[in-house]
């Protein structure tokens, strides 16, 4: 059995991590390349870097501060913001990613992530999903959250893996920045559904809620951002707790 995985996000705006609530009232948290080497001294198991508004800029990634980051860790760093092309792809590559998120690129053009996946091979295309609950559905949200597609999340994930994807970062916009755990419902109707590993994200609080995660459902990964970055929850720590109960890691 594959162990899970913690994951740490950067989520980056004008080159400062930053952190908010449902997608709003963005902060400044950290320097990236400052943070992504803690963080790679800490234990995390990968590293995942956004350019939060890169997307809805309409403009490249900034590629500068990655490539700074990326030559301070030696985890798996994977990499999106502005994926639009399989340039794109290149270019985020050659600063030093592993692996790419495509997201509203994606959702745009279906076919990057066939292309993606037959070029760079399936384990390098990371498909990048902001779900949002609207009535009684799970809708795929765009430009960093602010556009509903209208498109079901539940059809999307399914489309992704069949395409060529490689892994789902399922990104839960109801329960982002909240700390009130995971959205077990979301991810265990998408689990339900596909086979290649499922990240969540979105929620996290304590430690506690990693534990729910990998108990109630079959996600492969935990990802979180304020509660690492505020030290209210240890990686270390964390991994060790989960290993003491029942939880295959990597301590």
């Amino acid at each position: 059995m594959l162990a899970k995985r913690i994951i740490p996000c950067l989520d980056v705006r004008d080159g400062r991590v930053v952190k908010g609530v449902n997608f709003k009232d963005l902060r400044d948290i950290d320097d990236p390349v400052a943070l992504g080497k803690f963080y790679n001294a800490s234990g995390a198991d990968e590293l995942v870097f956004y350019d939060i508004i890169a997307s809805a800029e309409g403009r490249p990634l900034f590629a500068d501060i990655l490539r700074r980051t990326a030559r301070e860790i030696f985890i798996p760093l994977t990499v999106g913001g502005s994926i639009n092309s399989l340039d794109d792809f290149d270019r985020v590559l050659k600063s030093g990613a592993d692996k790419v998120s495509v997201n509203s690129g994606a959702v745009r053009d279906p076919s990057l992530i066939d292309a993606g996946a037959e070029k760079y091979g399936s384990q390098c295309v990371v498909l990048s999903m902001d779900v949002k609950r609207v009535g009684t559905g799970f809708h795929i949200f765009v430009k960093g959250g602010r556009v509903d597609t209208e498109i079901d999340a539940l059809k999307w994930a399914v489309e992704g893996e069949k395409r060529g994807a490689g892994e789902l970062v399922v990104n839960s916009m109801d329960t982002d920045g909240v700390r009130g755990g995971f959205d077990i419902e979301l991810l265990g109707e998408i689990c339900s559904r596909v086979s290649i590993p499922v990240i969540a994200s979105g929620g996290a609080g304590k430690r506690e809620d990693f534990l729910e995660l990998f108990r109630t459902t079959d996600c492969q990964a935990g990802l979180a951002a304020g509660i690492f970055h505020s030290r209210e929850v240890e990686i270390g720590p964390l991994k060790r707790y989960l290993a003491e109960n029942g939880v295959n890691m990597r301590v």
